[in-house]
């Protein structure tokens, strides 16, 4: 089998990941990979902004962790990528990061539904119980179609993460999955097949198949992620993705090199 690349992996510069960027390059090797991307979690412009990314000094570190697991793993393609988080008025930070490396991709993901609170955050979960999923699922999309207008990623990442916990909306959310992905279509975005739900509550891919579905009809294209956070995720649930992918509809998913889009031919 002839695996998509696994493009979204993280390092322990991110505070909640264990293993080497050369430890996963290893597992993908290992598990028939030969194509992977990191994608950590950008550092924000306030090193105290929260406790689950990188410092901003750290990413010269993150950057060389990269490149010498290039450099150790010649038998793999390896890029460099970064996971930003969409936040309503951070966008001219959002450039600079864009423009301090060459990346090969950019992630763009929403985590903070409002001040203070990441929806997918572990430690902050009773904060649902506080509020209606329908208003946070609301919330969540109105930022996420605000990050694809924005349009300075090249995928929108787990674009339905509040089902992490097996929270959902009591209304359809149909309407605002179109409206997000006709703007996906317009801006030139893919989206993540994220298999990290399989590992969570909610025990599901990101995006579900109705919205892969939506996806597929409104002409968005596809990457694949596990959101590794150990060497052991690497690749994890892959045949799951691919195969929610063909039910979907897609017969190709993209690859990325400096930015540029290919398209590649999706293998049963």
């Amino acid at each position: 089998m002839n695996w998509p690349p696994d493009y979204h992996m993280h390092t322990p510069l991110c505070r909640h990941a264990t293993g080497s960027p050369s430890e996963y390059a290893r597992r993908a090797g290992e598990v028939g990979l030969g194509e992977i991307g990191f994608s950590d979690h950008s550092p924000m412009q306030r090193d105290d902004f929260d406790d689950w990314r990188m410092r901003l000094d750290q990413l010269d570190e993150y950057v060389e962790w990269v490149r010498r697991a290039q450099r150790d793993h010649p038998e793999l393609r390896i890029r460099l990528g970064l996971e930003l988080d969409y936040i309503p008025g951070h966008e001219g930070w959002l450039r600079d990061l864009a423009g301090r490396y060459p990346w090969d991709y950019l992630i763009g993901s929403v985590h903070y539904v409002a001040e203070g609170w990441a929806v997918d955050n572990p430690a902050m979960i009773g904060e649902w119980s506080r509020r209606e999923p329908s208003e946070i699922w609301a919330a969540y999309f109105d930022r996420l179609i605000q990050a694809a207008e924005f349009g300075g990623f090249d995928c929108l990442g787990h674009a339905d993460l509040p089902k992490k916990f097996g929270h959902e909306p009591h209304e359809d959310c149909a309407p605002l999955h179109r409206r997000l992905l006709e703007i996906a279509r317009r801006r030139g975005l893919a989206i993540e097949i994220n298999t990290a739900g399989l590992r969570k509550e909610c025990r599901e891919i990101y995006p579900g198949p109705a919205f892969l579905a939506l996806a597929f009809d409104a002409g968005v294209p596809i990457m694949f992620g596990s959101d590794a956070h150990a060497p052991a995720d690497v690749g994890a649930g892959f045949d799951q993705a691919v195969a929610a992918a063909r039910a979907a509809g897609y017969r190709h998913f993209l690859r990325f090199e400096g930015r540029r889009p290919e398209a590649v031919r999706l293998e049963a």
